[in-house]
């Protein structure tokens, strides 16, 4: 059924034009007894993802598990009318991503996600999405260069940035003769020092990325760092993920200036697990940078007539005039993403998006508290986090979340290939989605396939 948000004007003005005077008039030839029906055995007062889960587990055919795993990608209660609005015909199939052309409707649901974006950022402006975080970065650093005029051609990168996300970095950058340099972490806290960049040449900087969170999950002391950075006449990128701003410092107020562009992967806004994807990349930053900012842009204005209309603006990419001068070549919008992403936000509002933010923290304190009393698990960093966090096995991690997989529970995220320095770690993650009855089955599991009823090895 599709979903159709009437108001109460909308049902009065039906009610008037039908002749009666309430909308159970229309249902008259419901027997009484139907319609007073008993839902004693209904829990009173559940959230739409609560009814979700009790039918889940209420159905013996659906086994989904439980998904500790982040790592760039998360498992957020995504409500129902989400989808059931962005899949009608006049979303799913009235767009054309790269014309002019595209429909009104379509262009003003753009130009509202840019607004929430940049709101969302405490930036000036934002472009109307990239491919992924990944590429979002990689043009923001592209842009970084551009607004240094070619002078600066350096790039500092922290090793608590994504993996993946360097990786894209390093394929791309060496091709535009730009220098990448990489900046460790503090093994205590797992996050970068102020003093490391401030050991950073000035000569030739011109931007450095801060995550927040960074991959570990902990919270980088981001105004620190942003002063430092400024300090050297460089640019700060920051690459944050969108809902952490519920609770957190939003990237326009770190440090006495606030980041120059702020740039991330909008998948937590509403776009669910699909085999990695589709996703999108979100991309903002300072007014005075609009014209080095990549990608599609909606303004609004006004018509002949004086009434309200949207279309596309500033557009300076291969697909209209400016070919080889355009700021990017390899820019693109995920439409549907955008309008997925969009509608979220806007149901949801700044306090849902703080309620959502705060459940995950406090379920990621919980299970860290949880885990860490089991013997032989301990934690890897001591500084604050937001939903994810490391801790160290005595066992071979591979081995126990493979026996936690066939449980049902998918551990989290394995670090020793790409931060071998950190041993048996593991990257945990728990979001909102989770009940304290999900945070205790992990405990116990992990706590089984590590110790026997005689303390050996389970593994």
């Amino acid at each position: 059924m599709p979903f159709i948000p009437h108001t109460k004007e909308d049902v009065h003005k039906m009610l008037k034009v039908l002749g009666i005077e309430s909308v159970n008039a229309l249902f008259d030839e419901i027997p009484s007894d139907l319609a007073t029906a008993s839902l004693e055995v209904f829990p009173e007062g559940f959230t739409e993802h609560e009814v979700s889960r009790l039918m889940m587990d209420r159905s013996p055919r659906l086994q989904p598990g439980l998904c500790f795993i982040g790592a760039g990608a998360y498992e957020h209660h995504i409500p129902a009318a989400v989808w059931e609005i962005a899949t009608r015909g006049e979303f799913y199939t009235a767009y054309t991503p790269y014309q002019a052309e595209a429909s009104q409707g379509s262009l003003q649901i753009i130009y509202e996600y840019q607004t929430m974006m940049a709101h969302l950022m405490g930036l000036g402006v934002s472009n109307a999405s990239q491919y992924d975080g990944a590429s979002a970065l990689l043009e923001a650093l592209l842009m970084a260069v551009r607004i240094k005029k070619g002078k600066a051609k350096r790039v500092v990168i922290p090793k608590t940035l994504h993996p993946f996300y360097r990786q894209v970095v390093k394929t791309i950058l060496p091709y535009q003769e730009l220098v990448i340099e990489e900046v460790p972490f503090c093994n205590d806290e797992g996050r970068i020092l102020p003093q490391v960049l401030q050991e950073i040449e000035e000569e030739g900087l011109a931007a450095v990325v801060i995550a927040q969170p960074n991959f570990f999950g902990v919270l980088e002391d981001v105004d620190a760092l942003t002063r430092v950075v400024h300090r050297k006449q460089a640019l700060v990128i920051a690459v944050v993920n969108p809902l952490t701003v519920g609770l957190l410092k939003e990237p326009g107020l770190w440090g006495d200036g606030g980041a120059d562009i702020a740039c991330g992967e909008g998948q937590p806004l509403g776009i669910p697990l699909a085999s990695g994807g589709p996703y999108m990349g979100f991309l903002t930053c300072k007014q005075q940078f609009l014209r080095q900012l990549p990608g599609r842009l909606v303004g609004r204005t006004v018509d002949a007539k004086n009434q309200p209309g949207f279309t596309l603006t500033l557009q300076a990419r291969e697909q209209h005039i400016r070919r080889g001068k355009a700021t990017s070549n390899i820019c693109t919008n995920q439409g549907l993403m955008v309008i997925a992403a969009t509608i979220y936000m806007s149901l949801l509002g700044a306090k849902g998006l703080r309620d959502v933010a705060a459940a995950c923290h406090r379920n990621a304190r919980v299970l860290k508290e949880r885990l860490t009393q089991i013997e032989g698990v301990r934690s890897v960093f001591n500084a604050p986090f937001f939903h994810e966090f490391v801790i160290r096995l005595s066992k071979p991690v591979e081995q126990v979340v493979s026996h936690l997989s066939r449980s049902g529970i998918q551990a989290g995220y394995p670090l020793k290939k790409e931060y071998p320095q950190l041993g048996e770690s593991l990257l945990v993650c728990a979001t909102e989605t989770k009940t304290d009855l999900d945070l205790e089955r992990y405990q116990l599991l992990l706590e089984k396939v590590s110790y026997d009823e005689r303390g050996e090895s389970a593994c």
